[in-house]
């Protein structure tokens, strides 16, 4: 436990002091008129209360990610905290803050125009069919779950009627205004996740369990829990990924920073939801340590380790009904809430690529309609086939932390240009770790090319010199420190 609650102060601490740094680095410039006032449309550039504002961010970023990703990450013990700590500080926060104060300053752009600013139109093209695929699996893959649940805790309804409710939600809540429902029902959703979390925070200070510490050894427990052939570096680093850095943040940045009021509150809205998200994750990592190493198992009666069944039961134990009900609105609300987002992040980038304008109802419905049809394709393939769905998921994790790593290529480059030596490292150093971790996991994991684990040292060392080389090489003539 002392482990765990010298990680939370961590966390805090980076957000003082390391956020404020980063916010010096990037000028945030309270004078500067935003997208929200500048292009006001009643659609997707509204301004909002900045707290609704980190209260939606937070739901869009977060889903189930920190609560399955940290239970999954719990598995490998004590180095789950170290990395969602770092992580967030160092990788995560510096990701969604950077990328959302450049869209904030540049009327709002969608991901892939951020991509195309900085990287140019082929990259851009590229990006725009790249994040669009990643988008619709997230809308696919965050139906299937709660209609799941949903179906066995109704009996008298199928899965298929609970797919059909959330696809309806979906189109409704894409083609609103973004105050109409997302505005109204985020908020209250992030505070009932926020209160779990609190609530589970309160349970782990009153029975003080005993999870594994930092000098107990950082060395990798998964295999006492019969999980085989995953290493800490660099399965750990995919497994919990939203905890820590998840590329499909970005994805979602452009939406607050069209309804942001003032620059001086991305911090918060940005960085801040980052660390909040970090914060959530690493009670549920101490959380699932207790369950996995420390008898929860056994006294919650749980049938097995399997992250749905360790919120339930676990919420359930230590926080009665209520905290079984809130556990619910985890499980079912956060995956929902974060597919509905993605499908309408979906149509922006489409509708930005295509440079149509999305006040008239018909131009939604022109770019929603083929994005929702192909969305729901995915999702018959996955119901077909539930072991194409744990493979598409999967490869969802990894697809995830690599467009982290694109994403960190790109602020890295922007950086360069913008701001004074050294500042750039911020982003060029989790960039060339994240190559790393990804070029390492779909190489020696089995879902991908089955290397040999021995090799992954000499792979990262060769990742991290090639992409310096390439980096300064391909940079040798640009002008640095350019005027924002």
């Amino acid at each position: 436990m002392i482990s765990f609650l010298l990680s939370i102060v961590a966390l805090i601490l980076g957000y003082v002091f390391y956020g404020r740094y980063v916010a010096r680095v990037v000028h945030a410039d309270p004078n500067l008129p935003t997208p929200a006032t500048l292009h006001a449309d009643g659609v997707d550039f509204i301004k909002m209360p900045t707290w609704k504002v980190f209260m939606i961010q937070f739901l869009n970023i977060a889903g189930t990610g920190p609560i399955f990703g940290a239970i999954m990450g719990a598995r490998f013990g004590p180095s789950c905290f170290l990395w969602i700590v770092f992580g967030c500080i160092f990788a995560g926060a510096v990701h969604d803050y950077v990328s959302g104060m450049i869209i904030l300053r540049k009327d709002g752009f969608s991901y892939n125009e951020m991509i195309g600013y900085i990287f140019g139109k082929k990259a851009r093209t590229v990006v725009t069919v790249l994040v669009s695929l990643l988008l619709l699996l997230v809308g696919a893959v965050f139906v299937y779950s709660p209609s799941i649940i949903m179906s066995g805790l109704i009996p008298s309804t199928s899965m298929m009627f609970w797919v059909v409710v959330i696809f309806v939600y979906y189109l409704i809540a894409s083609l609103l205004p973004i105050d109409k429902i997302i505005g109204k029902i985020y908020p209250v959703f992030a505070v009932c996740i926020l209160f779990m979390a609190v609530g589970l925070l309160v349970a782990l200070l009153v029975h003080w369990p005993s999870i594994p510490e930092f000098w107990h050894g950082l060395g990798n427990r998964s295999a006492s829990l019969g999980v085989q052939g995953q290493d800490i570096f660099p399965c750990l680093f995919v497994t919990v990924a939203c905890g820590a850095i998840s590329g499909f943040h970005a994805t979602q940045s452009p939406l607050m920073a069209r309804c942001l009021g003032n620059e001086k509150y991305g911090r918060p809205v940005f960085y801040g939801s980052m660390i909040t998200e970090g914060l959530v994750a690493l009670i549920w990592a101490a959380v699932s340590s207790w369950f996995f190493f420390d008898g929860g198992m056994e006294a919650t009666g749980a049938p097995d380790g399997q992250a749905p069944t360790v919120v339930v039961s676990v919420a359930n134990h230590w926080l009665g009904v209520v905290g079984g009900v809130l556990a619910i609105i985890g499980v079912v609300a956060a995956p929902v809430t974060t597919g509905d987002t993605a499908l309408r992040s979906a149509r922006l980038i489409v509708a930005d690529f295509l440079h149509l304008s999305q006040k008239p109802m018909k131009n939604r419905l022109a770019v929603s309609i083929p994005i929702f049809a192909a969305t729901i394709l995915l999702l018959w393939y996955n119901m077909a086939d539930a072991q194409g769905f744990n493979n598409i998921w999967r490869y969802f994790g990894w697809i995830n932390q690599t467009l982290a790593c694109f994403t960190l290529w790109a602020l890295t480059q922007w950086l360069y240009t913008h701001s004074e030596i050294p500042h750039y490292v911020i982003t060029l150093v989790p960039a060339l770790f994240m190559s790393a971790v990804c070029v390492c996991f779909i190489l020696v994991d089995k879902m991908g090319f089955g290397i040999a684990p021995g090799f992954t040292p000499y792979i990262a060392a060769f990742v991290v010199a090639l992409g310096l080389v390439l980096f300064f090489l391909l940079n040798r003539n640009t002008k640095q420190y350019q005027k924002l």
